[in-house]
């Protein structure tokens, strides 16, 4: 998930999706409502603790937050590496890796009618529209990055649509890029805090609309990730064109994205 919230176009909520821990994680996070800080306050600290582990699943969250922190920190040059040097080639592995998991979420709604079609083509058209949005100019003032932050973490979450994709639109990606590179620490506490608020606040939103309203959300998230094609379709076309030879290349390691994602698919369980 971290690798993928590093790039522009990517969403780490698909990986979280193919993988099969979405539902979980949704879930684990839209529990916490802080019950906990309330024994503490009372300096009952055997309340806290009992608050602290029923509120928040650790044995979840610790191996989640290590590994999204460990891609931060270790595959930023990596990938903005890649994508400099690369192009074409890595946007066609993203390309093959979003029509993968949008194939694999098509075939977990089990039924097609009229209403989710309706929701899939809203979803589609909407964030087609998004991301053809161009960058705006922003300062880097502490507040900034704190909304931003908070922003950037709902996108991270949703399936399709990329977080980092939508710092860029806010004109922070770059920035925040380099704070990581350079350990800024006061800019990174910052932006983390932000996306604490953020994703407490919206995970409680998503959790129901997956509970009460799946079917709807899933053909949404379809929509969104068959809209967010664009990204790495105007990155391809935009670095080779129409030349054959060059596409050849990019069509191959497209086709080897969308095989890695219908491999791990097979490989772990899927919510239901």
């Amino acid at each position: 998930m971290g690798s993928a919230d590093i790039v522009p176009g990517v969403s780490g909520g698909t990986i979280a999706l193919i993988t099969g821990i979405y539902g979980h994680l949704i879930e684990a996070i839209s529990k916490i409502k802080f019950g906990f800080v309330r024994p503490l306050l009372k300096g009952d600290i055997k309340g806290f603790k009992n608050e602290l582990f029923d509120e928040i699943d650790f044995k979840f969250f610790i191996p989640l937050i290590l590994g999204i922190g460990v891609a931060f920190l270790t595959l930023a040059k990596v990938v903005t590496y890649c994508m400099d040097t690369h192009t074409a080639l890595t946007y066609s592995f993203f390309l093959g890796l979003i029509i993968a998991s949008a194939v694999i979420l098509f075939k977990k709604l089990n039924q097609i009618n009229l209403k989710n079609i309706i929701f899939t083509v809203i979803g589609a058209i909407l964030t087609y529209i998004f991301v053809s949005l161009n960058p705006i100019a922003a300062n880097h003032s502490l507040p900034i990055i704190f909304i931003s932050g908070m922003i950037a973490i709902c996108a991270m979450i949703l399936p399709g649509i990329s977080g980092s994709f939508l710092l860029l639109l806010l004109g922070q990606y770059k920035y925040m890029l380099d704070a990581l590179h350079e350990l800024h620490f006061v800019e990174i506490i910052v932006f983390v805090v932000g996306a604490l608020i953020g994703i407490l606040g919206f995970s409680k939103i998503l959790n129901y609309l997956l509970k009460n309203h799946e079917k709807v959300t899933m053909a949404f998230l379809i929509g969104v990730m068959l809209g967010s094609l664009r990204v790495p379709g105007f990155q391809i076309a935009n670095s080779v064109g129409l030349n054959f030879a060059g596409l050849f290349p990019c069509l191959i390691v497209a086709v080897i994205g969308f095989g890695l994602i219908i491999i791990l698919e097979t490989r772990f369980d899927y919510i239901d």
